[in-house]
């Protein structure tokens, strides 16, 4: 009988090598248009770009893959303090990972920025919240982030969540060519795990059965 304490778990113990290569990102109506920005680099509407998403919806994999192609540092935000900006933008592109509303360093990110127009570099924040909306003291960053481009993803739909359980298996070695995945299979195992993000599950993960979360981005705390 399931405890009345928290949802029952399902442990899968699955192995993986997390990669974050764009062969491996998949795409759907949620990120397609975070993709088509990435992608569309370096026509930028501008040199600096928010993309913004709920934990779990790809932002870290799509950082990455734009990373690879700009050749672009990474940078935490929680390392965001002004006497690190020296060399932040020496390649001409810098990734500004998990930036938070009221959990940076102001003065830090106005100098980033101003840094980036000065030198002509690109930068992308990621955020799981628009930068419109961040509660800012310093008047000049408000107006700065406000007129940030953003590009945003949303939670999976029914289909990429499809696609992400067959990844599930696949990068586990449960599917082959000559197994592939049965459509009553895939669908009694929706049912069972909810809905979810791309990517492959730790080892030993648990996962609530109302729903599996965050696939891609539980080990890594955040996307």
């Amino acid at each position: 009988m399931p405890s009345a304490s928290g949802p029952h778990q399902l442990a899968l113990a699955l192995a993986h090598h997390e990669s974050f290569a764009r062969e491996d990102f998949l795409a759907g109506p949620s990120n397609a248009a975070a993709l088509a920005f990435v992608e569309g680099w370096p026509d930028w509407p501008d040199r600096v770009l928010a993309l913004v998403g709920p934990p779990g919806s790809g932002k870290s994999h799509l950082a990455a893959i734009w990373a690879e192609r700009a050749g672009a540092r990474l940078m935490s935000s929680r390392a965001l303090e002004e006497p690190s900006l020296g060399g932040a933008l020496a390649t001409g592109a810098l990734v500004l990972e998990d930036v938070r509303a009221g959990a940076f360093e102001e003065a830090a990110l106005f100098h980033l920025l101003n840094l980036a127009r000065e030198e002509r570099a690109f930068l992308l924040l990621t955020s799981r919240t628009s930068p419109v909306g961040w509660p800012v003291r310093v008047p000049d960053l408000a107006s700065r982030l406000r007129a940030l481009p953003v590009a945003a993803l949303g939670p999976p739909d029914d289909n990429l969540l499809r696609a992400v359980l067959i990844k599930l298996f696949a990068c586990n070695g449960r599917l082959t060519a000559r197994s592939p995945p049965r459509p009553c299979a895939v669908s009694s195992l929706e049912t069972r795990l909810g809905r979810g993000d791309h990517g492959c599950a730790r080892p030993g993960s648990r996962f609530p059965v109302q729903g599996l979360r965050q696939i891609h981005g539980r080990s890594r705390g955040k996307h």
